[in-house]
């Protein structure tokens, strides 16, 4: 078996620490000004939650990695790894929003007796989904 990786975009990723650091930039100019008191809780929402991305994206790669012995599932404070026989299923959810469709990786695992959903979109994985999926789907151990 081949291993496969997938994990965010890394221009996508430096572009999250450019615009963190802009958001932070903002809310000192804001914070010096000593005006706008509504400017500056935005500008440190926007600075948290961009820095939040740039975080998960460099911390938690690869996102998704398969190996011989099952697939490996990584987050911002841990890394899961789950042989093959307690993947239960995966499968491509497709939603449509703001007049878009987009589509989502649903993986069911079986981790300590417990079922965990773990969701992975395309801007997690780097790649379509329903792409990651056809490559998953081949190792998945046949149900009966």
């Amino acid at each position: 078996m081949r291993e496969h990786r997938w994990a965010p975009a890394p221009g996508l990723v430096a572009l999250a620490w450019v615009l963190t650091a802009a958001a932070l930039g903002w809310l000192v100019a804001l914070l010096l000004s000593d005006t706008d008191p509504a400017g500056r809780i935005i500008a440190g929402v926007a600075a948290l939650g961009l820095g939040y991305a740039a975080l998960v994206g460099t911390i938690a790669r690869p996102r998704l990695a398969l190996h011989h012995h099952g697939l490996e599932v990584r987050s911002l404070t841990r890394t899961r790894s789950v042989d093959w026989p307690a993947v239960q299923r995966v499968r491509v959810l497709r939603t449509r929003r703001f007049g878009r469709e987009t589509s989502l990786l649903e993986l069911d695992l079986l981790v300590g007796g417990e079922e965990r959903l773990v969701v992975l979109g395309r801007l997690d994985l780097g790649a379509d989904p329903e792409d990651v999926a056809e490559v998953v789907r081949p190792y998945l151990p046949s149900r009966s």
